[in-house]
């Protein structure tokens, strides 16, 4: 029954659509929304999920996911990248302190004592590109 009249009356489905039911009463108003700012955040995301394969691509939920991911491993792969070179620098001036006798243990507190002040980065190019200035370098600390 609805409104005192039985659900199968005609009367009574044209009378409930045309009385004033609670939602009607209240003023008509529109919401307020803030598409410009929505519709650049989700430009941006899918901006930055250009490239991407299949649906990671230009699916909204997906590329949201996927861009989220990524800028988590740039995050700790930047991070990842300096420990990585640093190894690598250490790798070379051991070898090249290993050519002229020295461990690299051994070359970098030489290298301290003397009060050289060049970093492993410089140390690991003269090693590479230039032996006969890193040949030098350890002739001063010997």
């Amino acid at each position: 029954m609805i409104h005192g009249y039985p659900s199968h009356c005609t009367f009574c489905i044209i009378h409930c659509s045309l009385t004033d039911s609670p939602s009607s009463k209240k003023h008509n108003t529109m919401r307020s929304v803030n598409h410009v700012a929505s519709r650049a955040r989700r430009k941006k995301i899918l901006k930055l999920a250009k490239g991407f394969y299949g649906r990671r691509k230009n699916v909204w939920t997906v590329a949201k996911n996927a861009v989220e991911k990524a800028l988590g491993y740039a995050y700790r792969d930047r991070k990842a990248k300096k420990r990585d070179f640093r190894a690598l620098w250490i790798q070379r001036i051991n070898a090249g302190a290993r050519q002229h006798g020295m461990s690299y243990s051994a070359f970098m507190g030489a290298l301290h004592k003397s009060g050289i002040e060049l970093n492993r980065k410089v140390l690991a190019d003269l090693a590479m590109n230039h032996p006969e200035a890193f040949k030098a370098v350890v002739d001063q600390i010997k």
